[in-house]
């Protein structure tokens, strides 16, 4: 069951809660907002079926390393799920950043930065965002798109878009304050204990590059390197390449999703 609540509970006081009409892209209005009102700024969306929330971050760190948030943001929506979530379900990331229950997609994570940031200084602000499939649209057929859920499909009970974002501002601030206080190798080995083998992977060891947050992938006779800011299409292999200058990055809003089926 679903429901919607105008408020967002237990929400720490670092953050700024902007509400936005169901729609809306809590992204974008998170890069809106940022020049003026800076870290701790949360648009989030009202909604019965869905979670969309964005946090606004300022990094001290100069952007290449600085993308990593994308990675907290992940590991944080996917904490706040294990803390409510079914306890045998399967919740995994899809390099870089689809969310998966029992692998098959449920949400992503993405991140957004102002254009023309260098890779070598700290941006003046950057943004990461969550999505979440709270249910599906009223008369989807069930299992028609099997590469596809929902957390209401997997059993989570009592859904509320407001409580599920607090919970993920939560975790993203604990998740932030590890990292700080731990290095990125602390967020690397939560990554990759929930990293979802794909097949493009050939079975090989991953890791983790520890400046950059790339997925290295050791193969006998090389290493491949997936970079973290290449937007990546469910199922497809992510190109070897360094990240581009391009302002948006992560798995976008719910690869490969089709029309109507979106959270």
């Amino acid at each position: 069951m679903t429901r919607e609540t105008g408020a967002l509970p237990d929400l720490p006081s670092l953050f700024e809660p902007v509400p936005l009409r169901e729609g809306a892209d809590a992204l974008a209005h998170a890069a809106a907002l940022a020049p003026s009102r800076g870290a701790g700024t949360l648009p989030w969306v009202r909604s019965a079926s869905r979670v969309e929330a964005a946090a606004v971050l300022e990094p001290e760190l100069p952007l290449r390393r600085a993308r990593i948030a994308i990675l907290a943001a992940a590991s944080a929506a996917l904490d706040a799920l294990a803390a409510v979530g079914p306890p045998e379900l399967p919740m995994q990331l899809r390099w870089p950043g689809t969310l998966t229950l029992d692998g098959a997609a449920a949400g992503a994570v993405r991140l957004l930065v102002p254009d023309g940031a260098a890779e070598d200084a700290p941006p003046p602000w950057l943004a990461v965002g969550v999505e979440l499939r709270l249910s599906f649209p009223a008369g989807t057929v069930p299992g028609r798109h099997p590469h596809l859920t929902s957390l209401e499909e997997q059993g989570f009970e009592d859904l509320d878009a407001a409580a599920l974002t607090a919970a993920w501002a939560r975790h993203l601030m604990a998740t932030l304050h590890d990292w700080e206080a731990g290095g990125f190798s602390v967020l690397a080995e939560r990554v990759l204990a929930r990293l979802q083998p794909e097949d493009w992977m050939d079975g090989a060891c991953p890791a983790l590059d520890l400046d950059t947050g790339d997925l290295l992938l050791d193969r006998g006779a090389g290493r491949g390197r997936h970079a973290l800011g290449v937007p990546v299409l469910a199922g497809a292999e992510p190109p070897e390449t360094s990240p581009g200058s391009a302002s948006a990055s992560g798995a976008g809003s719910f690869p490969g999703h089709p029309a109507g089926a979106r959270a």
